[in-house]
């Protein structure tokens, strides 16, 4: 169902998904109807982890009025965060970095600012972090995240020296 929904170039999982093309991905992207509906795919997963898309254009997010109960089982399940990296790639593959952009910082900020999700910060940081294809708003988040990572000192996601005169 998952990778249906969210294809990648590259093999995940499950054997049985045929990574998708370039070409297929391009044909995709001309499709005002498959962009659509892939945009609605997104935020019925969103919802699933209560989350909500609450600017189509921007990619801004916050958390849907069940957050507490679907957080509980973010925080219990760990395949969850597989998926999630999954939509974080092929949100970059389909063109909506911005996305990327703003579902990690949610992550981040749940898992390291109101730490409301503890189990899924090792992925946020390990895997979610790194899908972001903008090198420049990469650099953003892991500074956003060693600014309130604790221990500061035991922050292994980019050079200190270069965390601290970061601007």
């Amino acid at each position: 169902f998952l990778f249906r929904l969210f294809p990648l170039r590259e093999q995940g999982m499950n054997c049985r998904a045929k990574p998708v093309t370039r070409q297929e991905i391009q044909a995709f992207k001309k499709s005002k109807e498959v962009m659509q509906r892939f945009v609605c795919a997104y935020q019925l997963m969103l919802s699933f982890y209560g989350i909500v898309l609450i600017n189509e254009e921007t990619g801004e997010l916050k958390r849907a009025e069940n957050w507490a109960e679907r957080f509980k089982n973010l925080n219990r399940f760990s395949h969850n965060n597989l998926r999630i990296t999954r939509i974080l790639k092929c949100l970059g593959e389909m063109g909506y970095e911005h996305y990327q952009v703003h579902l990690v910082k949610f992550f981040l900020t749940e898992t390291l600012v109101r730490e409301t999700l503890p189990n899924v910060k090792r992925s946020a940081l390990d895997y979610f972090l790194f899908t972001i294809r903008s090198k420049r708003k990469r650099r953003e988040l892991v500074h956003y995240a060693w600014q309130h990572f604790k221990p500061r000192g035991s922050f292994v996601w980019g050079p200190h020296n270069k965390l601290m005169k970061y601007r």
